[in-house]
């Protein structure tokens, strides 16, 4: 009887709802704002400042640089007209300042990730358009984690390696074989990443990219690309299976 009064007592001081009353609306979940512009350029600043502390001089030198030789230069053409040139003066001063804080953005961004696994593949993620990459890399080897990444462009098949030159060599030849059997008639170009001598740094990986000799067209880029895709890639063996132990089941190719 307790348990009823009890019952009876809350339900007596929840609110009645009228017949034709609408059930409240549920709350909808909050957006999450992105960050302004400002806030992002701000943030590029601080992380790269705090790998290359000389960012905040070359951009002070840059924005009032700018300044002084747009003054100088409308002094020269216009005597006593030193507002205009203030006012030109500025704006390509905050250009100038940008232009350097992105430089040394990108820069500081490939330091932090140079010589770490997968760092050859970030950097050819930002190549511009006319190159065909896979994120996928052409050829791994799981034991040392070398990697061989293949990029399609108007100057051929290039092969971008990931480890020191005497391990990558033999992903490197097997990779070169395979291509030439596909595609014998274009070229193939080797790109080693890496700062030992010889080996290109990640953060010049894309300008060595873009100095090479074109040799193909751009529907010729194309249909390497369907050629390559069309042969796909060889699937790795379960575990657990070994194949040299597999055996055939003998009922199911007599039929039974």
């Amino acid at each position: 009887m307790a348990k009823t009064t009890d019952s009876a007592h809350n339900n007596a001081d929840e609110p009645k709802r009228s017949l034709f009353s609408r059930s409240p609306k549920a709350e909808k979940p909050k957006k999450t704002k992105k960050p302004s512009r400002i806030k992002q350029m701000v943030d590029i600043f601080k992380m790269t400042r705090r790998y290359d502390p000389m960012v905040t001089w070359l951009m002070l030198g840059a924005f009032f640089g700018l300044i002084a030789l747009s003054l100088l230069v409308t002094l020269l053409l216009f005597p006593g007209n030193w507002p205009t040139g203030l006012l030109m003066g500025i704006p390509l001063g905050l250009l100038g300042a940008l232009l350097i804080m992105s430089r040394r953005a990108e820069r500081a961004a490939y330091s932090q990730i140079e010589g770490k696994a997968g760092a050859a593949g970030a950097a050819l993620g930002s190549l511009k358009k006319g190159w065909i990459f896979n994120e996928q890399p052409a050829s791994v080897n799981p034991r040392t984690q070398d990697v061989v990444f293949r990029v399609i462009g108007r100057p051929g098949i290039v092969l971008v390696t990931e480890g020191p030159s005497n391990r990558v060599k033999g992903l490197v030849d097997a990779e070169r074989r395979r291509m030439s059997r596909i595609l014998p008639n274009v070229k193939v170009t080797v790109i080693e990443t890496g700062k030992a001598e010889g080996q290109v740094p990640i953060a010049k990986l894309t300008k060595k990219l873009g100095k090479l000799k074109n040799e193909l067209t751009k529907g010729e880029v194309g249909a390497v690309n369907k050629r390559i895709s069309s042969m796909g890639t060889k699937l790795p063996i379960p575990k657990g299976v070994d194949p040299y132990k597999a055996r055939p089941d003998r009922k199911a190719a007599r039929g039974r």
